[in-house]
């Protein structure tokens, strides 16, 4: 039994799929796109990147905008949101807070926590935002047992899609942001391309899947689209409510994260 299985692997090793002085092979169908092989020996390894120790944590190629410690990645707002004991809140009337980087297609990680107890209702309840671009925003509001409209609700692509699921944590509990944002492309005129697209997760719940976006969010309006450039600040909405939040990083993303049809070219 032996004999004939060492026959059979050395006639397996001698045929013209034997492995190259790379892991691979160079004798398979070419994928569509026309650029490598099946299992191609030359096709570029991706980049090694440590993840955090801790889930939730930023990895090792991760901008970190918030570690607790200062808002020293952000543009000073009307009034300082404060910093304690490791999180920011907002405080009343202090306006948004803007990175001081501009970002395109991103990574996001985020934790925030709505005021307890809740002394409001819909919209008015632990609302904030997460506006990619300064444009485009992921609603962050207080979900839990809050009645309000759907597209609006959090988990929502403000004003267009409701989430696919309510997966809100109670009022005072931290909850936790998991996005990838695509910024939208234009050509040389300022036409529109392809839309900002955004899948997010929401305590570990699947929310928005790469939902493309209408445009620039805009209150009780359809949204729409104006050209602009290939990278812009995040903000964090104030609506003068105390949430607060900690733990925020993003990964720019390379033009190979965008989704690809079956050519190659970014949908």
């Amino acid at each position: 039994m032996f004999a004939r299985w060492a026959a059979v692997a050395a006639v397996a090793l001698a045929g013209p799929a034997a492995a190259q002085d790379k892991p691979g092979f160079k004798d398979t169908p070419v994928l569509p796109g026309g650029k490598w092989r099946v299992h191609d020996a030359d096709r570029p390894y991706p980049a090694v990147v440590a993840p955090a120790p801790q889930p939730g944590g930023a990895p090792a190629d991760a901008v970190v905008l918030f570690d607790g410690t200062s808002l020293d990645a952000w543009r000073p707002s009307k009034a300082l949101w404060t910093v304690r004991d490791g999180v920011m809140t907002i405080p009343k009337g202090a306006g948004p807070l803007t990175t001081k980087q501009s970002f395109g297609d991103v990574q996001m990680h985020l934790e925030f926590r709505s005021p307890n107890p809740p002394t409001r209702t819909s919209q008015d309840r632990g609302n904030s935002g997460i506006w990619f671009m300064e444009r485009y925003e992921i609603q962050i509001l207080d979900g839990h047992d809050n009645p309000t409209y759907a597209d609006g609700t959090v988990g929502a692509v403000y004003g267009w899609k409701p989430p696919l699921a309510n997966a809100s944590r109670k009022p005072g509990e931290w909850q936790s942001y998991d996005i990838v944002f695509e910024r939208p492309r234009f050509d040389a005129a300022g036409k529109l391309l392809r839309p900002a697209y955004i899948t997010a997760f929401l305590n570990g719940v699947l929310v928005q899947n790469h939902q493309a976006m209408l445009g620039t969010t805009i209150w009780r309006q359809i949204a729409k689209y104006e050209a602009h450039g290939d990278a812009a600040p995040i903000q964090l909405q104030d609506h003068d409510s105390p949430v607060s939040i900690r733990n925020i990083w993003v990964r720019p993303l390379p033009e190979a994260a965008i989704a690809q049809d079956l050519t190659g070219e970014a949908k």
